[in-house]
């Protein structure tokens, strides 16, 4: 399981480190799995993974933060519901969503996708 880490690179308190994919901590949001890999009060990092067809649980938004979609492998559209908006994520595109913005991934290709995501600053 991942332990909570502290500091940041560059402030002196943390050296570079590598976490293994067996060390992220895996949750479900709804048919979307994902990894935790990197929480600090500065940044959260993880990726999904969502099969053909599949959708991830609604996400309600974060208060204060940013969060950043990459789409790794395949297509996903970000489903924005309050705004009734989509934007279409092809392999290389990148989604940045306001804070406050209600948001879901749908699996709107042929082959499982992988979303690299971050979280800055966390709630």
């Amino acid at each position: 399981m991942l332990k909570t880490l502290r500091g940041h690179f560059g402030d002196g308190k943390m050296e570079p480190r590598l976490i293994r994919k067996a060390d992220a901590k895996i949750f479900m949001e709804g048919d979307e799995r994902s990894r935790l890999y990197y929480k600090t009060q500065q940044l959260v990092f993880g990726t999904s993974v969502l099969e053909p067809g599949k959708k991830g649980a609604v996400d309600v938004g974060h208060r204060n933060g940013y969060e950043v979609f990459y789409a790794a492998r395949g297509r996903v559209l970000c489903n924005f519901p309050r705004a009734n908006r989509q934007l279409e994520l092809s392999e290389g595109d990148v989604a940045v969503i306001p804070p406050g913005e209600p948001h879901e991934l749908i699996n709107n290709g042929t082959e499982e996708a992988l979303v690299i995501w971050a979280l800055a600053p966390p709630d």
